[in-house]
């Protein structure tokens, strides 16, 4: 298990190398430039602000440097937009927020989805099922973009129970509508793949041996059927939690919670390229990490990957 975990840490690390200088070189290509406008500077002016942030250097110099200043001291850089900040900072302030609710709603939609994927295969063709069914279906028309207007025209302005947006530290008025926006087609996509795995697991040879054998059919899920059948749902959860954090891009506008989102946003209507790579950075490597965990946690759940 240390050798198979040592090669797959082999893997990330250049791949995450790699990432970085894409990023760069596609910040470099790309039209117009963080101090150009419709009022162009005069060049002098221009030149001493290239001198100050390093882009009047040659391009692999700025690149040695950038990568250097991750590598070593884990720095992005200044931001190009706001004086006196650098990317950092930008992110230290956002990311927590982001982080908070994006991790309250992985918790909550893959416990809700795999408990309901579970008890619609265990209960197949029953009510149970149809009612799982069919709300997964209604959850999947049912993007972040979409739940989060109707649960403010819903629970904000009819009702008047749970606060529009804003943030005010976290507290739990806050969180409702963020989490339910953020959780609900994910949700509906962890249960349809719970249920079908445990469907096909439930159908398996092994199973049908267990149950001639005698065994209590608690036993026959729990101790045989779950494992297996989570293995689909394992390699499904890495990304989705990524998938989370980089979709709160519409939570943090839409609810205004100052989280990362915000951020870069802003950063790509300011061309403020230095936020922009930070932040692409960093969801990079958030679905570096967690492809590295789905793999280690697959090869626990299935011994044959490790060899």
């Amino acid at each position: 298990m240390t050798a198979y975990i040592m090669r797959r840490i082999l893997v990330a690390v250049p791949t995450l190398v790699i990432l970085i200088v894409l990023c760069f070189f596609l910040m470099q290509v790309a039209p117009g430039g963080p101090f150009t406008s419709e009022r162009p500077l005069p060049p002098q002016v221009l030149a001493n602000i290239e001198a100050r942030y390093g882009l009047d250097q040659p391009l692999w110099k700025q690149m040695w440097d950038y990568l250097a200043g991750i590598v070593t001291r884990f720095d992005f850089g200044p931001s190009f937009a706001y004086r006196d900040r650098d990317v950092n900072d930008i992110i230290a302030q956002g990311f927590p927020v982001t982080l908070t609710y994006g991790l309250i709603s992985f918790v909550i939609a893959t416990l809700a989805g795999m408990g309901v994927g579970v008890v619609a295969a265990i209960r197949h063709n029953t009510w149970l099922d149809y009612i799982a069914v069919g709300a997964t279906f209604s959850a999947q028309a049912l993007p972040n973009f979409v739940m989060a207007p109707i649960l403010v025209i819903v629970f904000t302005w009819q009702l008047g129970w749970l606060p529009g947006g804003g943030w005010n530290g976290g507290q739990w008025q806050y969180l409702v509508m963020p989490v339910i926006a953020l959780s609900t087609s994910y949700v509906a996509s962890i249960t349809r793949i719970t249920r079908s795995s445990m469907l096909e697991t439930l159908n398996s040879s092994f199973i049908r041996t267990a149950r001639a054998k005698g065994l209590p059919e608690h036993k026959v899920i729990w101790r045989h059927a779950m494992k297996p059948a989570m293995l689909p749902v394992v390699s499904y959860l890495g990304p989705t939690f990524v998938a989370m954090i980089t979709g709160s891009v519409v939570i943090d506008v839409y609810f205004s919670t100052g989280g990362i989102g915000r951020a870069y946003v802003d950063s790509a209507l300011n061309r403020d390229y230095a936020v922009m790579l930070g932040v692409t950075i960093l969801y990079g490597g958030l679905t570096v990490l967690f492809n590295l965990l789905v793999d280690v946690a697959y090869a626990w759940l299935d011994p044959k990957i490790r060899y």
